[in-house]
């Protein structure tokens, strides 16, 4: 079969096809009375990772779906990682995924069906790895390749692990470096090197498994992923639905050194500046930051990115040791802490 690059086939890629978060308020807006069900914990209410329902044994079901078109060539791969994109978001509430249903969009005319075979098969390769099955799915025949899972998790209902509940000197923690976006597009645009590739790929396969542990533990008092609204965004969302700002230190972000080679190549995903467009009003620069180089990463949308945790600052060393055992080493300085409200949402220092 003729070697097909499956970026060429869509105008996104990955959680870069998000809907703009301003675009997005607008769309949810709504003045119909809503019902109230007291089983649902988590639902449209707030700007979280999936919904949990309460299933009155102690137990909460956690329910998501995230889909995206091709954020790498390979159909394999893609598969791959957008299962472990929709997987991320049960593991985001400290959830165990428990099963996964697939989302298959197809453009029949342009593209083979033994490509979108391959596509099913990185899911299943995924799901096998986070210990869940693949049990079924729906496809359609569309203009774009587009992908993506349905996933069920469980958790004490204790446990459950939301976005908005940090507490003022909460210590933030990212697990992931950031420049996943810029690294994509510049495979988009065929300028990728080669050594970058497996930089790029192993990051978007990598399952966030420590979810699943931090859950457990009483000092996360917050939890979520950072996908495409960039750290930025999703710190942001934290913050505001926490009655908090958020203060970091831009050179404690970690920051994947190939994505500023590209960079200085002026290759920045389009998402990067929807985001900033929605963000801007509500950042703030102290002296000494690179405000131009974190212009684009901090905002930089990424696809399965890292967990930004909030957690006791007393229960630092509690932390540590998790991110450890879970070979998250690199990851084991805050990045900063969450604040009392202030002018702006979140205050980016040196």
């Amino acid at each position: 079969m003729e070697t097909v690059k499956l970026t060429q086939f869509s105008h996104g890629a990955g959680c870069g096809c998000k809907i703009a978060p301003a675009v997005l308020d607008t769309i949810l807006k709504t003045d119909v009375s809503q019902k109230i069900f007291p089983q649902l914990l988590v639902g449209n209410a707030s700007k979280d990772d999936a919904a949990a329902y309460d299933l009155g044994n102690g137990q909460a079901l956690i329910s998501t779906t995230d889909f995206f078109m091709p954020i790498v060539d390979d159909a394999f791969s893609f598969g791959k990682i957008a299962g472990a994109n929709a997987i991320s978001d049960v593991y985001a509430m400290g959830g165990t995924p428990i099963m996964a249903i697939a989302i298959l969009g197809w453009p029949i005319d342009k593209l083979p069906p033994e490509l979108a075979q391959q596509v099913i098969e990185g899911a299943r390769a995924i799901c096998h790895e986070a210990g869940i099955p693949l049990a079924g799915g729906h496809s359609i025949d569309s203009p774009e390749p587009i992908f993506g899972l349905s996933v069920n998790g469980l958790i004490n209902k204790t446990q459950l692990k939301q976005n908005n509940t940090a507490k003022e000197g909460d210590l933030l923690f990212l697990t992931k470096p950031l420049g996943v976006g810029i690294l994509s597009t510049a495979q988009k645009r065929n300028v990728l090197e080669e050594e970058d590739q497996s930089v790029l790929l192993n990051q978007l396969m990598l399952l966030n498994k420590v979810g699943t542990v931090l859950g457990k533990t009483d000092a996360v008092h917050a939890m979520t992923d950072v996908t495409g609204f960039g750290l930025l965004g999703h710190l942001i969302e934290m913050a505001e639905g926490s009655g908090l700002s958020a203060e970091i230190s831009y050179t404690a972000v970690p920051i994947l050194e190939a994505a500023k080679k590209y960079l200085a190549q002026r290759i920045i995903p389009d998402a990067t500046y929807r985001n900033w467009n929605s963000y801007s009003t509500k950042t703030g620069f102290g002296q000494g930051v690179n405000v131009m180089e974190a212009f684009n990463v901090l905002p930089d949308p990424q696809t399965n990115g890292g967990l930004l945790i909030a957690a006791d600052p007393e229960a630092l060393q509690e932390i540590q040791h998790i991110l450890m055992e879970n070979e998250l080493n690199h990851f084991l300085t805050p990045i900063g802490k969450m604040i009392a409200k202030a002018e702006k949402t979140v205050l980016v220092n040196a």
